[in-house]
């Protein structure tokens, strides 16, 4: 598949995979949207950025240490988090 013919991903999209994007489980269609848009958004590129640095300071937290409040909290900040 050429890239033109990719259907675009906006960034709300991108933000709701990234975790996808990183341990590697978003379909090869997916990861190319995904790179095509990160090759067109610095701030989303920047986001990413943001997001490995968090993983390497924080490293891996079991699901189960996070209290189902704190959980949905983090949810609705990143439904919430749009830039475009």
């Amino acid at each position: 598949m050429i890239e033109k013919d990719l259907p675009e991903m906006p960034c709300r999209e991108l933000v709701e995979v990234i975790s996808d994007y990183l341990e590697d489980r978003l379909s090869p269609v997916d990861r190319a949207r995904f790179e095509a848009h990160l090759a067109e958004c610095e701030a989303c590129r920047t986001y990413l950025e943001q997001f490995r640095q968090t993983i390497r300071a924080l490293g891996r937290l079991p699901e189960e240490s996070l209290s189902s409040e704190a959980r949905n909290a983090l949810l609705d900040a990143f439904r919430g988090w749009s830039h475009r």
